[in-house]
């Protein structure tokens, strides 16, 4: 349950409401852009400099982390309203319109990232615990 309040909560306090809107704002170029530019670009620009980083020899990978817990937390890196919707305001002050596209893209951004990034997670730690699950069992039978 917190893990939707805390957003809701956030949402509510920074004035976003989705009254009167309707699914069409979605495919509009600002809304669109903007939620794609938190979906693949983070994603992307996290993910790829963390990566070249530790090919590089930069950095390593932290103990026990996999490419795709890698990939996982990059793709939540894609939920950030809050300076989203800053930057959005700063954008257009005097477009109400304009700023309410802001807010759509900022949300369906943030919940692609959040959805997309808790899946790939999720997929990975089951893959990973069938195994410690099983050496365990195996451990006890001994």
């Amino acid at each position: 349950m917190a893990f939707l309040i805390v957003p809701v909560f956030g949402f509510a306090n920074a004035g976003v409401s989705f009254a009167g809107m309707d699914a069409s704002i979605l495919t509009g170029s600002l809304p669109l852009g903007i939620a794609l530019g938190l979906f693949l670009g983070k994603m992307v620009g996290v993910f790829g400099t963390a990566w070249l980083t530790i090919r590089l020899g930069f950095a390593g990978m932290p103990a026990g982390a996999s490419t795709a817990q890698l990939y996982g937390v990059a793709l939540l890196c894609g939920i950030g309203f809050t300076m989203s919707l800053f930057i959005g305001a700063l954008a257009f002050p005097t477009s109400p319109e304009l700023g309410d596209a802001v807010k759509v893209g900022v949300f369906a951004g943030s919940l692609l990232s959040a959805t997309a990034g808790a899946v790939v997670l999720r997929l990975v730690s089951a893959k990973d615990a069938a195994p410690a699950l099983n050496a365990a069992g195996a451990d006890r039978g001994a």
